[in-house]
């Protein structure tokens, strides 16, 4: 390999014009980026399930004001739909962090009925925080199991997970004794109705967002003017939080929703930081995308593999606490069939099932898509015997589109990183007349 040009070398004569095009464009190259991965970033393949969300709600607020329904988007109703779909969006999110390493797991539901009959058992002799310690205890165990089991046997994940499902569902079975168990201490179900009912009102939350609005932008433009870049972005940034401040005397209102809507706003946001900002994320994602490739670099691929399991466990365990804190009960069949609801919002959310692709963002906006539909089949007083196959074709046909996308993506990129054209002859000719002279 030829040595490398140093700076102060005149450069050769057929590649001195391309250096000097490429030194005077680069604020508009880095420009021109920025508004690539933002235009990106809004196609129907990447952010098509928001897209889908947006034109549900807009069907479904138009057919509830066309029949005469309650309105669809009152407050009351988007507190519910938030509330009842925040267990299985955080399933979502563990589970995508699953996926994403390249593995599957069935058993997420058992392992929550299983923490939620524990922390009911125990919640009375021991106190809440001692049961809920076990109770997320037992859903760390099962992901363990499950990660140990598939890694260092080299059994295939589905097989494990489905065999770990039926298995824990019994444990659920002998610890109930085939009947609902029950809170009954009255102390026990107070602290568990405090940890998981109520409502926390957030008040001036226009004026919060603009104050959050202002830092961002005064930082993006501290940051653009130390690499040289032009400040805009930020000033408009900025320039929006103090607008949303001045307008909030006027347009200001309160953000009151309950305790499970908080949690899952709290861990989707840390494990979305987690996954796209450090380097345990982009590890992650690398193992699962080629797991081969991974070890060559240096990567530990069984340690974040079954890490995935281990997380996903112990989440499974916290629903499992939360749902025992909202019913105060638990049966033996209790979250059955949850584990293809959270499934399907992943696949919804656009994850592959093949690992190495994912947002838990987007699953979570899965969730919601499923759980808009059914609170819209109530409202308009649908009968319960088309939503399922109504909920099946979205997911099928969300499936087929991200199919679609991917490939459609595959082929673009490939095109882009086709062979590049050979030199002409003249030009080589003439660098090596250049290099005899030298």
């Amino acid at each position: 390999m030829p040595p490398e040009t140093p700076p102060e070398t005149p450069a050769r004569a057929g590649s001195g014009t391309g250096a000097t095009r490429t030194v005077a464009t680069g604020t508009g190259t880095g420009s021109r980026g920025r508004r690539s991965k933002l235009a990106a970033a809004l196609r129907p393949g990447n952010a098509g399930v928001v897209y889908a969300l947006l034109l549900i709600v807009a069907v479904l607020t138009l057919l509830s004001a066309q029949l005469g329904r309650p309105p669809y988007l009152s407050p009351t109703n988007i507190i519910n739909i938030l509330d009842q779909s925040s267990l299985v969006a955080i399933l979502a999110v563990f589970t995508t962090v699953v996926l994403i390493s390249g593995n599957f797991d069935l058993s997420v539901a058992s392992a929550a009925a299983f923490s939620a009959a524990t922390v009911l058992s125990l919640v009375a002799p021991l106190g809440l925080p001692a049961a809920m310690a076990v109770a997320l205890g037992a859903g760390l165990v099962c992901g363990a199991v499950n990660g140990l089991i598939v890694q260092l046997v080299g059994i295939n994940a589905f097989i494990v997970t489905l065999g770990t499902m039926t298995a824990v569902r019994g444990l659920v079975l002998i610890l109930t004794d085939g009947r609902t168990i029950t809170a009954e201490d009255p102390q026990a179900q107070r602290s568990l109705i405090a940890l998981q009912a109520g409502y926390w009102t957030v008040p001036h939350v226009l004026t919060l967002l603009g104050a959050a609005a202002l830092v961002a932008g005064v930082l993006v433009a501290l940051s653009a003017r130390r690499s040289g870049r032009g400040p805009l972005t930020g000033a408009a940034v900025a320039a929006a939080g103090l607008a949303a401040i001045a307008l909030s005397p006027v347009l200001g209102f309160e953000l009151r929703l309950s305790k499970p809507t908080y949690y899952l706003v709290v861990i989707a946001a840390v494990t979305w930081a987690v996954l796209r900002y450090t380097v345990v994320g982009r590890r992650l994602y690398a193992v699962g995308a080629n797991a081969e490739a991974a070890r060559l670099s240096g990567i530990n691929v069984n340690r974040y593999r079954i890490g995935a399991f281990v997380l996903n466990g112990l989440g499974s365990g916290f629903v499992g606490v939360l749902f025992a804190a909202k019913l105060l009960a638990i049966n033996p069949t209790g979250l059955q069939g949850t584990e293809l609801t959270v499934l399907a919002a992943a696949i919804l959310g656009g994850t592959s099932l093949f690992g190495g692709l994912g947002s838990v963002l987007k699953s979570v906006v899965g969730a919601l898509i499923l759980f808009t539909l059914d609170n819209g089949f109530n409202v308009l007083n649908l009968g319960a015997n088309y939503q399922g196959v109504i909920v099946g074709t979205v997911v099928v046909v969300a499936a087929a589109i991200y199919t679609v996308a991917g490939r459609q993506r595959q082929v673009r990129r490939i095109r882009e990183s086709g062979p590049r054209q050979p030199e002409p002859a003249s030009a080589a000719a003439g660098d090596d007349r250049q290099e005899a002279l030298r």
